[in-house]
C-alpha cells in the first residue's frame, strides 16, 4: 500500500513551518508510522493540520483558487500565516508501496498581480535505482505553469550536474506550458499513460478519504441502491450496507460480530426499502421484537458502525484522515477502536495509512509513543510539533507501564 513517510507545511494558517516524519533532505529522521495520531490542547491547530490534507485534495480536484475558498477557508489571505509574505508550501515524501523508491512532491502557491492564487512552483523527484545518496532526479519541474516533464519510470534531471536552462527536448523530455496556472500540473499530466509516476501520485491524492462523518447525516433517508464506498459525511451508510450484504456477505457478517462484541444487544443490521424508494437502516436488538431504525440509534452506535464499515472496505482508500473519532463514543470503546485502526493501517494488503487528530486521553492510552505527535502553539501564535517518542522521559515511563494518555493528561507530553 502507498504510504506518506513525511509531510511538511509552510505558511498555512498557524503552521508557519512544521514537519512530520522524514523528508529527502532529512534522511536521518524516522518516517511516519502507518497509524499516526496528533494530539494537543484546544486551539493549537489540530483542525488546521487536518484541513491541510483536505486543502491539497481540493487543489487537485478543483484548482488552487477554488480550494482557497472552499470549506469555509475564506480565501488565500485568510489561510496564509499572518504576517507572512511568502508562498504557502507543502512537501510530501511518499512511497507507492513498501519496495518502491520514495518520491517527493513539492508545491508552492502564491498570488499573482491580480491577487488571485496560482501555482507558483511544482516539482516531483525520485532517486534512480541503486542511488542511495545525492539529490533525487526531478521528473516534473514547473515554474509558474511552464517547465519540463520526463516520461517513463527512470529518467529525470540531476540538478547538481546539469543547468536547468540547458535542457533539450527528446523522446523522453518535453517542454510544457499549462494553459491554466491555477490548476496543478499533476492534475493534467497524471491522466497521460506516458507518465506512470505522475499518474500514480495523482491517483494517490485523488483517492484520499477525509472523514467528515456526522451521525445526523447517517440518519438521512437516501434513495435505495448499493454503493461501494462510504462518502465523507456518511449519508450513504445504508447504501453501503446494501452493497456489503449483496457482494461481501461474509465480510459484512464479521463486521456485525464486532459490533455485537462492542455494543451489547445488537445482533443484526440490515436495510429496508420504503414504498417511495428510500432506504431505511434497521438495527435488530436481542431484547426487543421490533427493530430500531438509524433515526433512533445513538450517535456512538452509528459512528462505531460507520468506522468498522469503512475499515472493512474491500478496496479501501490509500489514506484515511479522521478528526476526533472519539466524539460520541463511550470511553471504553476507544481502546478497541484504536486497535481496529492499527490493524487496518498495518495490513500488508487492503489497508490504508490512517491519520487521526484527537483530544481524548483514553484513545491515546491505546497508542505507543512512535505513533503520537504533540502539537503546541508558541507565544508568536505559530505551532511546533514533536514526536512523543523523541522525549526519552516519556519513552521510559511508557516502557515502565504508564499509559501514554495518562501522561498527557498529567501534562508530561506538553512539557517543553
Amino acid at each position: 500500500m502507498a504510504i506518506i513517510e513525511g509531510f511538511k507545511i509552510k505558511n498555512f494558517q498557524a503552521h508557519k513551518e512544521i514537519t512530520l516524519g522524514k523528508l529527502w533532505t532529512q534522511w536521518n529522521k524516522r518516517p511516519l508510522t502507518p497509524l499516526t495520531v496528533v494530539i494537543g490542547k484546544n486551539g493549537v491547530g489540530k483542525s488546521t493540520l487536518f484541513d491541510a490534507f483536505g486543502f491539497l485534495s481540493d487543489c487537485l480536484k478543483k484548482g488552487v483558487e477554488e480550494a482557497c475558498d472552499s470549506n469555509g477557508r475564506g480565501g488565500f489571505k485568510r489561510i496564509r500565516s499572518q504576517g507572512v509574505r511568502g508562498a504557502i508550501e507543502f512537501e510530501i515524501y511518499y512511497r507507492q508501496d513498501i519496495n518502491s523508491r520514495p518520491i517527493t512532491y513539492e508545491l508552492a502557491i502564491d498570488t499573482d498581480r491580480q491577487n488571485r492564487p496560482f501555482v507558483k512552483r511544482e516539482r516531483l523527484r525520485q532517486r534512480r535505482k541503486g542511488q542511495r545518496t545525492g539529490w533525487p532526479f526531478s521528473f516534473l519541474l514547473l515554474d509558474k505553469g511552464s517547465g519540463w516533464v520526463w516520461s517513463g519510470d527512470e529518467v529525470g534531471i540531476d540538478e547538481e550536474e546539469v543547468d536547468v536552462g540547458g535542457i533539450e527536448e527528446s523522446p523522453t523530455v518535453q517542454k510544457i506550458e499549462l494553459s491554466n496556472s491555477r490548476m496543478l500540473g499533476i492534475a493534467t499530466l497524471g491522466t497521460l499513460k506516458q507518465h506512470p509516476r505522475i499518474s500514480a501520485f495523482r491517483n494517490f491524492i485523488e483517492n484520499w478519504y477525509l472523514s467528515y462523518f456526522t451521525p445526523d447525516s447517517a440518519r438521512s433517508l437516501p434513495l435505495a441502491g448499493p454503493q461501494k464506498h462510504l462518502n465523507i459525511h456518511g449519508d450513504n451508510l445504508g447504501n453501503v450496507v446494501q452493497f456489503m450484504e449483496r457482494e461481501h456477505r461474509n465480510r459484512f457478517k464479521a463486521i456485525l460480530n464486532k459490533i455485537a462484541d462492542r455494543i451489547p444487544g445488537i445482533n443484526e443490521i440490515e436495510t429496508e426499502k420504503t414504498n417511495d424508494g428510500r432506504l431505511l437502516l434497521k438495527f435488530n436488538d436481542k431484547g426487543f421484537s421490533d427493530p430500531f431504525y438509524s433515526q433512533q440509534m445513538s450517535d456512538g452506535t452509528l459512528k462505531m458502525f460507520a468506522y468498522l464499515l469503512m475499515l472493512n472496505d474491500p478496496s479501501p482508500p490509500p489514506f484515511i484522515c479522521i478528526e476526533e473519532p472519539e466524539n460520541g463514543l463511550y470511553h471504553k470503546l476507544l481502546e478497541s477502536l484504536a486497535e481496529e485502526f492499527r490493524i487496518h493501517a498495518t495490513g500488508k494488503r487492503g489497508g490504508s495509512q490512517v491519520f487521526i487528530t484527537t483530544h481524548q486521553p483514553y484513545l491515546v492510552d491505546a497508542l505507543n509513543p512512535d505513533e503520537v505527535w504533540v502539537l503546541t502553539k508558541g507565544k508568536q501564535g505559530f505551532t511546533s510539533i514533536n514526536r512523543a517518542s523523541d522525549n526519552e522521559l516519556i519513552k521510559n515511563m511508557v516502557e515502565e507501564g504508564l499509559p501514554l494518555g495518562g501522561l498527557w493528561y498529567s501534562d508530561y507530553l506538553d512539557a517543553r
